[in-house]
């Protein structure tokens, strides 16, 4: 597979020399965390065929399953975290990009890292930080995961109208050889670009975001608040007006979001 997902790189792409493959793995984002603390170089890339112990936001588990696609990269941006704010906006702008390309649908995103095609989950995202001891990043996980040729009976019965695939979606077999490529072509635009055209990127999310102007549930820990999404701002914070009136900008380290009558 690891051949067969290089050859489809473009020459001009330095990680297709870093990429690392792996048939079964824990999850792509903690091996990358071993492998970024060993020192190894700025876009090294990792792809798993399935992942045992795959994880999302908040300690969530994130279902991994023979069929999908998870890839991990490493960056080294040399910044401060401030200036990657964005960085998820950033991985679901290009993942979105890399589906389509790829397999010739156009995902969605809901806010705030959730790639999404009707009203069912394609895919999910995961970006993790690292700093150095003077407040600079030391590195950068940019974790993405996709529902490749899955069908429904491999979903458990309780997501299976939560979940879909590109395969389900399209009634066509894909190849994920062809997506991984695409994603790791996708992503090393998106880090040429990170930091230089963060406005640009946030106006691509803010069109791909299905969840500016509905009506939502703002849920932390225990507690819920329902309002209206009306907008991002520039680092990708969701604008929330509540049902009291008040407005504020929810991020997604601390509030997970839904629709008001289900997922999105």
């Amino acid at each position: 597979m690891k051949n067969e997902i290089v050859s489809q790189i473009t020459t001009e792409c330095p990680w297709r020399d870093t990429l690392l493959w792996y048939e079964t793995i824990d999850s792509t984002n903690n091996q990358a965390k071993i492998l970024a603390k060993d020192g190894v170089p700025h876009g090294t890339v990792l792809v798993a065929q399935k992942q045992s112990g795959g994880r999302g936001r908040m300690g969530r588990s994130f279902l991994s399953p023979t069929g999908g696609v998870y890839l991990s990269v490493i960056l080294r941006p040399a910044c401060t975290p401030d200036k990657l704010m964005h960085l998820t906006c950033a991985t679901a702008v290009a993942g979105c990009k890399a589906v389509e390309n790829a397999c010739g649908i156009s995902p969605d995103v809901k806010w705030t890292n959730d790639l999404v095609v009707g009203r069912k989950k394609l895919g999910g995202i995961l970006t993790e930080l690292a700093l150095n001891g003077v407040g600079v990043v030391d590195y950068a996980i940019v974790g993405i995961g996709i529902n490749c040729c899955q069908q429904s009976e491999d979903f458990p019965e309780e997501i299976r109208e939560l979940a879909t695939s590109v395969q389900a979606v399209t009634g066509n077999a894909c190849s994920p050889a062809k997506l991984a490529a695409s994603l790791i072509e996708a992503l090393w635009e998106m880090d040429k670009a990170l930091l230089s055209q963060k406005a640009e990127i946030m106006d691509a999310y803010r069109k791909k975001c299905i969840t500016l102007g509905k009506e939502i549930s703002v849920l932390r820990g225990e507690s819920v608040r329902h309002g209206t999404a009306l907008d991002l701002d520039e680092d990708g914070g969701l604008v929330v007006r509540f049902s009291d009136g008040s407005e504020k900008v929810v991020t997604s380290g601390e509030v997970s979001v839904r629709g008001m009558y289900g997922y999105l």
